[in-house]
């Protein structure tokens, strides 16, 4: 039988094992920061596939290691969640992890337990195979994610020392091959204002007209900012409104609005800032990017600035094409290949780091952060036979 139809078959074959696995990892709640029970189940199943090394780093990031070739492949899936919300919005149990009508049930099964569960998946397939011998590939259960999108890499990089080759995103992807997204950056003006009685407003400087008139300037920006093709266009929305002042008969002396900022191909944290400099110059305030520092599970503290650089890799490129090449071989069509609306981990692994890097995952992405979010369980078994197929073909040509 042809290797990519071997791994198709293993992959069907383990189908069950796959979403009882997935059905294991969702039955614990992992939100940000909490995620030390579940990486323990994570470990076991690396073992129960028969990696050749499982462990943690400081941040709790589960790093399972098969082969030690000179070319590294790491296959990187975020373990922790947003929580339930709402729980009348949900027609089961979110943390069921059960199989019903051909889904695994409950929170995170698409954002993003599913490509975890399928890349061990595909790591059993490749210790079954041995058919890539000549690379290292290093299968990342990481941390964090959802409160600070590639902070664990930057932890993995920096201070673990370990910097692939190549890189995929198991984030949702439809089964599509994406090759990029907007960046983001969290920025928050401060307005300082002068108070003075509410019976008499001409006295004082009021810090919620100033806010008020940069939100409406904000909206403006919103409709002219820079396109590219490929990513679409940048965008920037207020999502948080704050002000203070010494009573409710006072003119309020302070406001502070945030803003969600997207980035799209050609844009800066330079840049962004600067077109908020300018919007709010009239009113001498404050813009700043923020940052992000909180506990790891480990006990770590650990944190990063709150820029997350835009990425894409070309289409024509190795890593994407080599995408193209494993799907097509062992699915006998080709790939659509596409681009994330959200952010991943990719700001960090690529944004930063420039290392080469594809998303494929099992699942919708607009189940992701939503009530009733589940995975097909044919998709589990696609995504383990590609994240497999991937390692063949890479290995053919390093």
């Amino acid at each position: 039988m042809d290797q990519f139809n071997l791994i198709r078959t293993l992959a069907e074959k383990y189908a069950d094992y796959t979403a009882e696995n997935l059905g294991r990892l969702v039955k614990i709640k992992s939100t940000s920061s909490n995620e030390k029970d579940v990486q323990h189940e994570v470990m076991r199943q690396m073992n129960d596939a028969g990696f050749d090394e499982v462990g943690y780093d400081g941040l709790g990031n589960v790093i399972g290691r098969i082969g030690s070739g000179k070319t590294i492949l790491a296959i990187d899936g975020h373990i922790d969640t947003v929580d339930t919300g709402n729980l009348a919005n949900w027609d089961s149990d979110p943390f069921s992890g059960e199989v019903v009508d051909g889904f695994v049930m409950g929170r995170g099964t698409v954002d993003q337990k599913g490509g975890v569960a399928a890349f061990i998946t595909a790591g059993r397939i490749l210790k079954e195979l041995a058919m890539t011998d000549n690379l290292t590939i290093y299968f990342v259960a990481s941390v964090m994610e959802e409160d600070c999108d590639g902070l664990c890499w930057k932890y993995i990089v920096e201070k673990g020392g370990v910097r692939p080759d190549f890189a995929i995103s198991t984030e949702p992807t439809n089964l599509n091959i994406y090759r990029g997204h907007r960046g983001r950056m969290e920025i928050e003006v401060e307005f300082t204002g002068i108070s003075s009685h509410g019976s008499a407003p001409e006295r004082g400087k009021n810090a919620i007209y100033m806010a008020s008139q940069t939100c409406l300037e904000v909206e403006k920006l919103n409709e002219n900012l820079k396109y590219d093709e490929f990513l679409g266009r940048g965008s920037v929305t207020v999502t948080e409104f704050v002000s203070g002042s010494p009573s409710l008969c006072a003119v309020a002396d302070y406001a502070k609005i945030h803003l969600d900022r997207r980035l799209t191909w050609g844009e800066t944290k330079e840049s962004a800032v600067a077109e908020i400099e300018k919007i709010v110059a009239p009113f001498k305030a404050k813009v700043i990017v923020l940052d992000y520092k909180e506990t790891a599970w480990t006990g770590l503290e650990y944190g990063m600035e709150k820029y997350y650089p835009t990425w894409k890799m070309d289409e024509d490129s190795q890593v994407v094409q080599t995408g193209v090449k494993a799907f097509t071989n062992v699915f006998d069509k080709a790939p659509f290949v596409d681009k994330w609306t959200f952010s991943t981990n990719g700001v960090t692994i690529n944004g930063i780091y420039g290392i080469p890097m594809i998303g494929f995952g099992p699942g919708n992405e607009v189940l992701a952060h939503a009530p009733n979010e589940k995975v097909p369980v044919t998709d589990l078994v696609v995504a383990s036979a590609f994240y497999a197929a991937y390692a063949l073909e890479l290995s053919k040509t390093v």
